[in-house]
């Protein structure tokens, strides 16, 4: 089971990533371009959601496309989902208690490569 320590150790680890605060919750970012966040349901969503809604922390990533975001949502229903405020936005919302570590790994690292630029990412990768 993962949690908030884990994904700031896993953010903060690849370069050029910083942690900020955005709508009173932490974002990490990559050259000022979000890529994972701490993403709290709001009230619509809640309503959206009705009885599927998820308690417990809620983390935001964005992914590369919308097939990439249609893929996860249905291979694994049990940790990722979507409300409709991310309809047509390629992100993806994950349980994070139910995520496991090396999945959540490499979830925000595709998401910081996506976010990077080439020449940053170009650069961890040949170093990875």
């Amino acid at each position: 089971m993962a949690d908030w320590d884990d994904v700031r150790r896993i953010a903060l680890a690849l370069p050029e990533t910083t942690e900020k605060p955005a709508y009173g919750s932490a974002s990490w970012r990559v050259r000022d371009k979000l890529f994972v966040w701490e993403r709290p349901l709001r009230k619509t969503d809640l309503r959206a959601l009705g009885d599927q809604a998820p308690d417990g922390p809620i983390l935001g990533v964005r992914v590369e496309h919308l097939v990439a975001k249609e893929a996860l949502l249905a291979d694994d229903p049990d940790v990722f989902f979507t409300t409709p405020h991310f309809d047509g936005y390629a992100a993806v919302l994950v349980r994070l208690e139910r995520i496991s570590f090396e999945i959540l790994e490499e979830l925000i690292v595709e998401a910081w490569l996506d976010r990077a630029p080439k020449r940053v990412a170009r650069a961890y990768l040949d170093d990875a």
